[in-house]
């Protein structure tokens, strides 16, 4: 009997972690098109980690408000293993993690783009491509 409780636990954890990261997504894609304001961290403006900090503050998940200090939360996960719901990073414009987005699935990012807003790219473009950094797990 103690076994069917164990089992039955991990299965309640297991569907409200997905259940969690489906609002993360949803909740990201909700601010598609937003234009990108740096240091903004509202929907009148995102900049890269304030869009990331915004969609976890509101479900739920407190973050911290850059990029490089994100980058020091969660579990690291190697690029064949992400999830929708973790966080990627780049190194753009400083070393280290300078960039960062919510993994979409299938190899596409959300995130807030300075020259286009928040938008989804791909993980294999050209120019994320060499720039990819690392990922972070937050949700269990």
């Amino acid at each position: 009997m103690l076994v069917l409780v164990n089992t039955s636990v991990f299965a309640a954890s297991a569907k409200s972690t997905a259940v969690k990261t489906d609002n993360i997504i949803k909740t990201a894609e909700k601010y598609l098109k937003t234009p990108y304001r740096f240091g903004g961290e509202s929907p009148k403006g995102f900049d890269c980690s304030g869009f990331v900090k915004f969609v976890y503050d509101k479900n739920g998940k407190k973050l911290p408000r850059s990029a490089d200090v994100q980058y020091l939360q969660g579990k690291k996960v190697a690029r064949s293993k992400l999830k929708p719901g973790d966080l990627v990073f780049f190194s753009t414009y400083a070393a280290g993690a300078s960039h960062v987005g919510i993994y979409y699935g299938s190899g596409k990012f959300i995130h807030a783009s300075s020259s286009r807003g928040v938008m989804i790219s791909r993980l294999d473009e050209t120019y994320w491509k060499p720039r990819y950094f690392g990922a972070k797990r937050i949700l269990n």
